[in-house]
């Protein structure tokens, strides 16, 4: 089984692609997961793929910037945001799709067109577990589950743990549902009261990283049986407002480059991995 590790490009957004590419690379990284905005410039997308070519690495675009409550100009502009992408080689697509508030049917359509894409261009998109889109609580993304047979998801239960103020503990059938459909990791550790703990290596901490880490294991293992070669994982850690700061003074209370290192190099270790 082969394991391969993305860098989020959130957080360094200030680093030019040369750079940013040199130090992913330099980390230990196999590609970069890249939240590319519905009205980026093909410049800016131009730039970066000639960056990921040059240093080797593979790309997961990332969907996370259609907002539209009118469930239309929403449709048309996730729709558009996919045909962008679509000249654009990609290992696989995460997509941060539709709204709670949006109904089953309107957030179905948006599944169907995400399918459409991966049937045309042949990258499949999975559609991440997040506050705010259609699989933001565990009980919701059940119902999707089960009615969507064809539907598979990033797996980023920080958020769930959020939403839900626990670590899931009465929701085993969901979780167990949600593992089966996993094809990416955000390896990101969230606990009751918010989708990030402030530093992942800190003992206070350990709770939250041991029920995110048994998480991420059943997948592993389910993929493992499935004799699938690939495993992807991105440490998802993330910047202000994700990363709290000190009050007054705004410094970060701990760095996110750090955490998002510790969690590349506690499961290549944990997975034996090099």
């Amino acid at each position: 089984m082969e394991f391969k590790f993305f860098c989020p490009r959130w957080g360094c957004e200030h680093i030019n692609w040369e750079l940013f590419c040199q130090k992913v690379k330099a980390e230990g990284y196999d590609g970069v997961e890249y939240g590319i905005p519905n009205d980026v410039e093909l410049k800016e997308l131009d730039e970066a793929w000639n960056a990921f070519e040059k240093y080797g690495l593979e790309v997961i675009p990332q969907h996370y910037g259609t907002y539209d409550a009118d469930f239309s100009r929403h449709f048309d502009n996730y729709a558009g945001w996919l045909d962008m992408v679509r000249p654009y080689k990609a290992l696989k697509i995460d997509s941060q799709t539709g709204k709670d508030y949006f109904s089953f049917e309107q957030n179905k359509r948006l599944i169907d067109r995400a399918n459409e894409h991966s049937r045309v261009s042949g990258v499949q998109v999975y559609h991440e577990t997040h506050r705010n889109k259609f699989p933001f609580a565990a009980h919701i993304t059940f119902d999707y589950l089960s009615r969507v047979p064809d539907l598979q998801i990033t797996l980023d239960a920080s958020h769930w743990v959020n939403v839900a103020e626990s670590f899931l503990e009465d929701q085993q059938e969901a979780m167990d549902l949600a593992i089966k459909r996993t094809e990416h990791i955000h390896a990101r550790v969230g606990y009751p009261e918010g989708p990030q703990v402030p530093n992942p290596a800190a003992p206070e901490w350990d709770e939250a990283l041991q029920h995110h880490l048994r998480w991420w294991d059943k997948v592993v293992e389910r993929k493992r049986s499935e004799q699938d070669s690939v495993v992807t994982i991105t440490p998802e850690f993330g910047p202000y407002p994700y990363m709290v700061h000190l009050p007054y003074s705004q410094k970060p209370i701990s760095d996110q480059w750090s955490n998002n290192a510790y969690m590349l190099n506690l499961l290549k270790q944990r997975y034996k991995i090099g």
